[in-house]
């Protein structure tokens, strides 16, 4: 097994509690499952989330979470109880196994969702909620492969946001034009790259390292 986002004596909580978060937010609350989880990434408690903090995968409920959530990024709706039952249907199962696969991948849910793998497509894939989890991972993972090899580089997207031809990159970078170029072409893996180089590339475009990582 790969070597998950935080320690594993916490995934049980984190697992479950996403799950009731999605199961809650969807079921009780009535809202849309990508609109729902786009609130969720935008808000600091993804990345809290994403880190293992304690408060926020174990410490608090599915039903806290979401409320926290909603608070944070000014949703205004009516509050209602969670109605827990014993059937955990398919928007409990989306939560549950995307918490799963966050850990054990150890990437952003932003990246994920940008990569293709929306909660309705979790959703979608219901059928392999008896199988075990490995089995959602082979496919999930098919999915983001798919995903990344059909896009930009995200070099190149960031680069064209900014307004930057890859020579004006180069000057402002240090990195050299040839470089780029390979990056760009999918030739080199940007992420086997030096660190001092992505460094250097990520200050240039005024982003995140991970912002520029496949």
């Amino acid at each position: 097994m790969m070597t998950g986002a935080y320690s594993e004596s916490y995934l049980n909580d984190a697992m479950e509690n996403l799950g009731d978060m999605v199961d809650y937010s969807v079921c009780d609350l009535g809202f849309d499952p990508d609109e729902f989880f786009g609130w969720f990434i935008s808000s600091k408690i993804s990345s809290e989330f994403e880190s293992g903090n304690p408060k926020y995968i174990a410490g608090m409920s599915g039903v806290e979470l979401a409320n926290a959530i909603l608070k944070e990024v000014n949703v205004t709706y009516k509050y209602r109880d969670h109605e827990y039952t014993d059937y955990k249907g398919k928007e409990y199962w989306s939560g549950w196994i995307y918490a799963y696969y966050q850990w054990i991948t150890g990437k952003r849910f932003c990246d994920l969702v940008e990569r293709g793998l929306k909660l309705s497509t979790v959703m979608s894939m219901y059928i392999l909620h008896e199988a075990d989890e490995s089995k959602f991972v082979e496919v999930a993972n098919e999915i983001v492969s798919r995903n990344v090899n059909q896009r930009k580089p995200r070099l190149v997207e960031i680069r064209k946001a900014r307004g930057y031809s890859q020579k004006e990159l180069s000057d402002a970078s240090g990195v050299s034009l040839r470089m780029i170029q390979l990056y760009e072409q999918r030739q080199n893996d940007i992420n086997k790259a030096q660190a001092s180089v992505v460094l250097k590339l990520s200050k240039a475009l005024g982003c995140g390292v991970e912002d520029i990582l496949e």
